[in-house]
């Protein structure tokens, strides 16, 4: 019996720990980073997906006096079950683009991407 080719082999299942998420990463002292792609004044608050890298947030709020963010962190902290001071605005206070710190677990952080992909 011949062995089958490895491009012939169906792909082995992979955990969520397995998955690249280009939006999550590690500071140099090891800290959580999640880069976030905000569009303010939606319908409605939630993830859209991935956008250049980044995890794409639709916000209910508008871009004024720092509303935005205040949303940001809240309904990021609310979603994966942390006090709000576990997250933190990093970079992006007047962009679209933002970094937060996250003092979460990584693996509850993966989980909670790999359900809102």
């Amino acid at each position: 019996m011949q062995a089958m080719p490895a491009s012939a082999r169906p792909p082995s299942p992979t955990l969520p720990g397995d998955v690249v998420w280009p939006c999550l990463s590690r500071g140099p002292a090891g800290e959580l980073w999640l880069d976030v792609a905000v569009s303010p004044n939606a319908r409605r608050t939630g993830v859209d997906g991935l956008h250049d890298g980044a995890l794409r947030v639709r916000l209910v709020a508008p871009p004024v006096e720092g509303r935005a963010n205040a949303a940001l962190v809240d309904w990021l902290a609310d979603e994966l079950g942390l006090p709000r001071r576990a997250v933190q605005l990093l970079r992006g206070e007047s962009s679209r683009r933002k970094r937060l710190l996250l003092q979460a677990d990584e693996g509850d952080v993966r989980r909670w991407l790999e359900a809102h992909k």
